[in-house]
């Protein structure tokens, strides 16, 4: 992958090597669970009762971490006809102009996925219908920490964590908080990303937000292929 999409900072650098490392392990888990869950359904007639809801949990995960990456690397799709048939500094204006509200859309995003996740881990959502304006005042009664996923168990080495968030009380299935916990996290990275884009756009070293034409792409391997038949 060419040096232009990566960040050179080193929180940058840091981002990078997250999203990469976990859209490498997430799918080799998808894979892999998959992969033994089918060959025990049919070899054996048995199978991972948690292997369902523990890949749609990870696709989950690979979507949200995908979404960030996608604009790290340029790779959403968009359509550029209108822009492109304008001048160049009116097109740098519409594409800075652009840039404003995915960063405003990625805010009101990461406000939401706070406020949901919240409900889950015990913690206080925010106050403001658009804006974060504070924090809001939380009683017993507003403990969600109690649920939990369908099928997927506890395992044991996360016990810890039952008198921080439980009140000590013992977790069958895997509280949903831990797998609810990419929302926040991943609507932060797309954030980042778009001030990432934001930045390099106003400064000259990104002219859009999108970079990836599919179909004409995929018409330009057709016509490829067809003149080397």
């Amino acid at each position: 992958m060419s040096s232009h999409y990566h960040g050179h900072s080193a929180l940058g650098r840091i981002v990078n090597e997250i999203e990469e490392t976990a859209i490498a392990i997430i799918l080799g888990l998808m894979t892999l669970i998959t992969f033994v869950n089918v060959v025990l359904r049919y070899g054996f007639n048995t199978g991972f009762i948690w292997g369902l809801e523990a890949v749609t949990i990870l696709f989950a995960w690979l979507v949200l971490f995908g979404i960030s990456y996608a604009v790290k690397v340029t790779a959403h799709l968009g359509v550029d006809a209108v822009t492109n048939l304008v001048p160049s500094n009116v097109r740098r204006a519409m594409t800075v102009i652009a840039a404003i509200c995915c960063i405003a859309y990625a805010a009101l995003l990461m406000k939401g996925a706070w406020d949901y996740w919240a409900n889950f881990a015990n913690l206080p959502q925010t106050t403001g219908r658009w804006l974060p304006t504070g924090f809001e005042e939380m009683s017993r009664t507003s403990y969600r920490s109690w649920y939990e996923v369908v099928d997927i168990r506890m395992p044991e080495w996360l016990r810890f964590i039952e008198p921080m968030i439980n009140e000590g009380e013992h977790y069958e299935k895997l509280p949903r908080f831990i797998p609810y916990v990419i929302l926040p996290f991943g609507a932060a990275l797309l954030l980042f990303r778009f001030i990432q884009a934001g930045i390099r756009i106003w400064t000259g070293a990104q002219q859009s937000l999108i970079v990836s034409h599919e179909a004409e792409d995929a018409v330009e391997d057709v016509a490829h292929l067809n003149r080397e038949d």
